[in-house]
């Protein structure tokens, strides 16, 4: 008697517009039974309408619930492999640095036979980080240094926020920075990062042939070392 009596709530449910998998729901049973259960049943237009309106707010729901799962998984990852870079690199040792750093100047590094050491980027963990490399491997003296910003003639209005920020975070007085250099020719939309973004800053080292001699040594030191790892099949790890 059990099924006749739920067969009969479903068609009552089903007249009052109710979806087939909330019916289903509501009495227990699969909609694969109360489907066919329903077929003599004929929604009204106002009812078809609601129902549609109730599976697309459903369907939303599902994308944000799985967009924001698939969120959490991928920051569970980067966590993890943060974890595992952590054990891999640390303790950082005075040659770590060097070696990183002689890295950073082979990718970002002015390279030049003439003129004077620098490192150019727009990131400013890795400008402070040169700055460091430059001090702790290198022994330039931070009166040494001779910082150039580059950045759009958009952003002339935010000029003293731009060398206050450099200034500041690379413990550089701004009277020893070269006048900002502001690129002519106005970008045609504003982007969001807009009052975030400084330019790109070229850290250079007054009068710094020689520097720059011993830094382009390392580089062919490394470039060599590499090609007799590469030769002789060496285990770099």
């Amino acid at each position: 008697m059990a099924k006749p009596k739920k067969r009969l709530q479903a068609l009552e449910l089903r007249r009052r517009g109710m979806s087939i998998g909330t019916i289903a729901k509501t009495l227990g049973v699969s909609k694969g039974s109360v489907g066919p259960w329903c077929l003599s049943v004929v929604l009204t237009p106002i009812q078809r309408r609601r129902l549609q309106k109730l599976q697309i707010a459903a369907g939303h729901r599902g994308r944000i619930l799985g967009a924001e799962m698939n969120r959490q998984k991928r920051l569970a990852r980067i966590a993890y492999y943060e974890k595992e870079a952590e054990k891999l690199v640390a303790p950082f040792s005075k040659r770590d640095m060097l070696m990183l750093g002689i890295g950073l100047y082979w990718g970002e590094g002015v390279k030049s036979r003439s003129g004077s050491p620098a490192v150019v980027n727009s990131d400013p963990s890795l400008v402070l980080f040169a700055k460091r490399w430059f001090e702790n491997c290198l022994g330039v003296k931070k009166e040494d240094f001779n910082p150039y910003i580059y950045i759009s003639e958009h952003h002339r209005s935010r000029e003293r926020k731009i060398m206050r920020f450099w200034s500041t975070l690379l413990q550089i007085p701004p009277s020893q920075f070269n006048r900002i250099i502001f690129l002519k020719g106005r970008p045609k939309k504003v982007y969001e990062n807009h009052d975030s973004y400084y330019g790109v800053l070229t850290l250079r080292v007054r009068k710094g042939s020689e520097l720059k001699y011993r830094v382009l040594g390392f580089i062919k030191a490394c470039k060599d070392a590499a090609e007799v790892a590469q030769l002789v099949g060496a285990d770099v790890s």
